[in-house]
């Protein structure tokens, strides 16, 4: 189940990027379920990761290897390899030398990323096994297996493919990502992995990503909980003819605007893919103090099972959003300043229900697949915008269900 059309697009080839599937039969045989990317020898490269205290094996060694100038990136589905303790870390640095050791490179420019059940020992031998067929398949149009391949309790895969000119040369940049449940990032989304042909250095390019991480990521919830294994890595080939992208470049805007821009559509199709979404919620937060103020008020109305829960129903409960807003944590707000909205239907003004909402008018908007929460706090000039979905009968389904 997904809210909205979601097909895979046409994704154009990224030069300098290429991408191997194969089919390890870590947690079935169906499809793929390892990713090996190829990055040309002169590109950079960039990552940031969960903040999850009890972070994957895989995250700890790809930080380790990020300063090794990385040319390939393996990933698997299936097992997390997170919560696996000093055997986990073995397994993931063993992964990383048993692909070194098939494309003739250096075991730290493997970075390793997992997803999958956690607490489960890595099954090495399975993905060592399949690594000599995904290394065969490399290919720079491999992006529809590619995102296939890294998918768990996805319902699709998801990926987007932007091209822009700079200096009239074009630039490529694609995007592929896996996420449908676990998800509260506080970094990045499960797994995300975007590739451009564009020239930049790591450290520029490390700051498009945190930049755009911040907010595209950093901005939806399913559920409220941030995995162990989040990551979202940013590859720069350098094989584009436009010229060197720099911070006091006047390309340098259009190039992260361009990143961000990849980066929320898939974070938007994230959560669209929210495990038994029915609905995708956009709430709004106008008039805060600070940026700051404006997520936390968003996250907590985006968070609570009981608002969820009511979209899911389609029941115009607006005491619910009320009484979240109520108790986000803003100091000294002034409840006559606030005002809320189920799409332009305004639901609560002047510290209550607001004198024209009738019942009718919330139904109608309660009963679309994609509603939008305005809430006007009336304390200063910050805007933000948090995305989230419904809480369904099949969330509890397929969560009760993941391990069987």
């Amino acid at each position: 189940m997904s809210v909205g059309q979601c097909d895979f697009p046409t994704m154009h080839p990224v030069a300098g990027i290429m991408l191997g599937t194969a089919c390890a039969g870590i947690k079935q045989t169906v499809r793929d379920d390892i990713l090996v990317i190829q990055m040309a020898e002169q590109s950079t490269c960039a990552a940031v990761f969960t903040q999850n205290a009890f972070c994957a094996a895989p995250v700890h060694v790809a930080k380790a290897n990020l300063a090794h100038k990385p040319r390939w990136l393996l990933i698997n589905s299936g097992n997390a390899n997170a919560g696996t303790g000093e055997q986990g870390l073995q397994d993931a640095l063993l992964s990383c030398a048993e692909l070194a050791k098939v494309v003739n490179g250096a075991n730290n420019q493997v970075l390793p990323f997992s997803t999958g059940v956690i607490g489960q020992p890595l099954p090495v031998e399975k993905i060592t096994a399949a690594l000599p067929e995904a290394i065969k398949k490399l290919s720079i149009d491999n992006w529809d297996k590619a995102a296939h391949a890294i998918m768990t309790t996805d319902t699709f895969p998801k990926g987007v493919s932007k091209i822009i000119i700079i200096a009239g040369q074009s630039i490529t940049i694609n995007g592929i990502s896996k996420g449908a449940g676990m998800i509260q990032p506080n970094m990045a989304t499960m797994l995300g992995f975007i590739a451009t042909d564009a020239k930049i250095s790591q450290a520029h390019l490390q700051d498009c990503l945190a930049l755009a991480v911040e907010q595209s990521f950093n901005r939806i919830t399913v559920d409220g909980d941030t995995s162990t294994n989040d990551a979202c890595v940013l590859m720069a080939s350098g094989c584009s003819s436009a010229p060197e992208i720099t911070s006091d470049s006047e390309h340098y805007a259009v190039f992260a605007d361009a990143i961000l821009s990849v980066c929320k559509q898939l974070a938007e199709a994230i959560v669209r893919d929210g495990e038994g979404a029915t609905k995708l919620i956009r709430i709004v937060v106008e008039e805060a103090s600070q940026t700051e103020e404006a997520v936390r008020v968003g996250k907590t109305i985006a968070h609570s099972p009981l608002v969820k829960t009511a979209f899911f129903a389609s029941d115009p409960n607006w005491g619910r959003i009320l009484a979240a807003v109520g108790r986000s944590g803003i100091e000294n707000m002034m409840l006559e300043n606030v005002q809320i909205f189920l799409d332009d239907v305004c639901i609560v003004r002047n510290g209550g229900r607001a004198d024209d909402y009738t019942e009718e008018a919330g139904q109608q908007v309660m009963d679309k697949d994609e509603i939008t929460v305005t809430v006007k706090l009336g304390r200063g000039e910050a805007v933000e915008e948090v995305l989230t979905c419904d809480l369904s009968y099949d969330y509890v389904k397929i969560n009760a269900e993941y391990r069987t």
